[in-house]
């Protein structure tokens, strides 16, 4: 794929459990166009994380190469730039409001200024919190929470977005809102998503489906 803004290519990785290892990865070939989005399902211990955590360049593997736009540059700093991540925990930093959660994305690459200000507040508001900026977390339901995790995935304009069960903590109706908004947002920004997800409905409004299977794609 030539305008691969993520490949992979014999991806391994295996973890000790007990006196041996477990493998969790088999040899994963994987790669993403720009503006595609794809999801991953599979049962758990399927490798399903693990597999989002080397894409992301959060993990090594044991075998194998992942290249972000052709480049094997998948350190810290380039990552706060390429990809944004949004986590089924949501991971926001509880003594901040909204906007300050935000805003820590811009904190990685420097002091925000007036236009980081004016992007995250932008990002509340297309993510539907206008109105919620100045509350903390524990001020906000789940859904809200997930949403201002994702306009921090958004905040340094990835070309790429990786979602590790975004709707796995949310009630059916509010995990769907979750997904509108994560594949509208990918549309209008032509931002690559690719989907963590147990659920089929879900997994079925990308455009492209995959499994995984035993440390495979099936």
């Amino acid at each position: 794929m030539s305008d691969a803004v993520l490949s992979a290519r014999g991806l391994v990785k295996s973890f000790p459990s007990g006196d041996r290892r477990l493998e969790v990865l088999r040899g994963v070939d994987f790669e993403v166009g720009a503006g595609e989005t794809v999801s991953i399902r599979g049962e758990s211990g399927s490798g399903k994380s693990t597999l989002l955590h080397l894409l992301a360049g959060l993990d090594t593997p044991d075998a194998g190469t992942v290249a972000w736009s052709g480049s094997p540059d998948t350190g810290a700093a380039r990552r706060a730039t390429y990809l944004g991540f949004v986590f089924q925990s949501f991971y926001l930093i509880p003594e901040l409001d909204a906007l300050q959660n935000v805003l820590m994305a811009a904190r990685i690459l420097r002091p925000p200024g007036a236009a980081d200000l004016a992007r995250a507040k932008d990002l509340l508001s297309r993510v539907g919190l206008a109105e919620r900026q100045r509350h903390l977390p524990a001020h906000l339901s789940g859904g809200e929470r997930q949403r201002v995790a994702v306009a921090r995935a958004l905040m340094n304009s990835p070309r790429l977005l990786l979602a590790d069960e975004p709707t796995g903590n949310l009630d059916e109706q509010t995990g769907a809102a979750i997904i509108d908004l994560l594949l509208g947002l990918s549309a209008e920004t032509k931002t690559a998503l690719v989907l963590v997800t147990h659920n089929l409905a879900h997994a079925s409004r990308c455009t492209r489906q995959l499994r995984l299977h035993l440390g495979r794609f099936e």
